[in-house]
């Protein structure tokens, strides 16, 4: 598929976008509780374990907790994110553990500097949705892949009730000013196939998300956390019930794994 250099221009402006909002916010995702733990982290180490795998990447490590869960289980993993700060902060804590098969490399998902087949697996968790061009992203990961590789993606998903899926962009938006958007199951199987992915089962669960360090995470300015809470506080009962809105404005977040290989 070619693209235009219009379209590349874009694309990479949207990166450095998003580079740029979280290079201040590197630590908080490497201390964050909601990252460092969960059945779906746990899920990726059960998939990765005892395949003998020698290399992995973590694409959009973010806070690296995909890199330390797998590290002990492959010979090498590189983490990927494009922002620099946050790859300093992945170096850092892999040092403090003693991880040194974890190496680190800046890159956008779109754009990655690897060979064709580079990897044995392919693991990304809570990134897709800051992509500027999901589709890219995802026929990237499989260019980099090995056939008969293993990819396992972690991501919110989206509602299936478009109210509800309106709802729930607007708040993460309003959160994350680099928030692109939480797809649908529907919208995830299908562009992993279109992508060359064969899709070989998904696990749906729920995540709470604790509004107060939801917010602080990303540093989200007041003004932006009073607008959130005034939106959840109206939003309709169809709404606040299929968030599990509570009094505070803790919520849940509905996360998928997809797992899939390159045939």
């Amino acid at each position: 598929m070619l693209v235009s250099e219009g379209e590349h221009s874009m694309t990479k402006q949207a990166g450095q976008f998003a580079a740029g909002h979280y290079e201040a916010r590197a630590s908080a995702y490497v201390e964050s509780a909601v990252h460092s733990q969960g059945s779906d982290l746990e899920a990726i180490v059960q998939a990765v374990k005892g395949r003998g795998f020698g290399r992995v990447l973590d694409l959009g490590c973010g806070g690296g907790h995909v890199s330390y869960a797998v590290a002990p289980h492959v010979g090498q993993i590189v983490a990927c994110d494009i922002t620099p700060g946050m790859l300093t902060a992945v170096q850092d804590e892999a040092s403090r553990r003693e991880l040194s098969n974890i190496e680190v490399r800046q890159a956008s998902a779109e754009n990655l500097p690897f060979e064709d087949a580079a990897f044995d697996a392919v693991l990304c968790r809570f990134t897709a949705h800051h992509w500027d061009d999901f589709e890219a992203g995802l026929r990237e990961a499989r260019r980099v892949l090995k056939p008969g590789g293993l990819a396992v993606f972690v991501d919110v998903t989206a509602p299936e009730d478009a109210v509800s899926d309106s709802w729930i962009q607007a708040l993460e938006l309003m959160r994350d000013i680099s928030h692109v958007r939480d797809y649908s199951i529907w919208e995830w199987v299908s562009a992993l196939g279109r992508s060359g992915f064969s899709v070989e089962g998904l696990t749906r669960g729920r995540l709470r998300m604790d509004f107060e360090s939801w917010v602080a995470r990303t540093q989200t300015p007041v003004e932006r956390v009073e607008g959130i809470r005034s939106l959840q506080r109206g939003a309709p009962a169809v709404v606040k019930e299929r968030l599990g809105l509570e009094e505070d404005g803790s919520f849940l977040l509905d996360v998928t794994v997809f797992t899939a290989s390159r045939p």
